[in-house]
């Protein structure tokens, strides 16, 4: 096994090893919009939630069972959104974890349970063995400024997408690009689909270059193209492939479906 293909199949182990953790993906059972509850009254969550313009209002009795900061809660709090992982959230409902989150100004909860069907059904992810063919050099240049698309979610919504550039490579003969995000360490997220989507694999994926040196150089491994988080439970948010990130080419690499 070459370096590359061990360093893989490390990286592949980690995922699945992430993906089933108690307060991984395949946790999630619900995430709750609060401008659809007007009552402040969510489905199986106990307690009155009510978003304001800066934060969640949360009320609730000793005899609901919730916890805040790990003590017992009776009264009421104000909730920013969790910044931290979801095990750090700080409500929670027994083993349960309810996430506070804001997209767009939409304030919502997130529920994660451990006991989630979907975890206890997890068998692993299909992926396909490291080939190196499929690790090619990118040019990442960006734009001038910042852009963001509307693209339609995995929930049904549009929400906008930040785009910070666009990486070129060469792939099977062909010049390709693919718009990207630039992440806080400067790494990159590209949100793809290709000739396989929805028939060999997943109906898009996700992808994460390192991020570029000073001359814009970075790699584009598809062997470490990944399922996004709503592969592992419909409650996710993901947002589909923002114009020209469909690629023409068939990938036949990386994360492929669920096993």
């Amino acid at each position: 096994m070459t370096d590359a293909s061990a360093d893989w199949q490390q990286w592949h182990e980690h995922r699945v090893g992430a993906v089933s953790e108690p307060y991984g993906p395949l946790a999630l059972t619900g995430t709750h919009w609060l401008e659809d509850y007007p009552d402040g009254r969510l489905p199986d969550i106990p307690g009155t939630w009510v978003a304001e313009e800066d934060g969640v209002v949360l009320t609730a009795a000793e005899s609901d069972g919730l916890t805040v900061d790990g003590k017992p809660f009776d009264g009421e709090v104000r909730l920013a959104a969790d910044q931290g992982p979801v095990g750090a959230a700080r409500v929670a409902h027994g083993e349960r974890r309810l996430v506070v989150l804001v997209r767009e100004g939409v304030w919502g909860v997130r529920d994660f349970d451990p006991e989630a069907e979907a975890r206890r059904r997890f068998r692993g992810i299909e992926a396909t063995p490291y080939d190196p063919r499929w690790s090619v050099p990118g040019r990442f240049t960006p734009y001038d400024e910042d852009r963001t698309v509307r693209v339609p979610n995995a929930d049904g919504r549009e929400r906008g997408l930040g785009l910070g550039g666009a990486v070129a490579f060469r792939l099977d003969g062909q010049e390709l690009t693919l718009q990207v995000s630039v992440r806080g360490d400067g790494s990159l997220w590209a949100v793809f689909a290709d000739a396989t989507s929805g028939d060999s694999s997943y109906r898009f994926r996700f992808l994460h270059p390192a991020a570029p040196d000073a001359e814009g150089r970075t790699t584009v491994d598809f062997n470490r193209a990944q399922l996004p988080p709503c592969a592992f439970a419909d409650h996710f948010i993901c947002p589909f492939p923002p114009p020209g990130n469909t690629l023409s080419v068939a990938i036949g690499a990386g994360e492929r479906n669920l096993l």
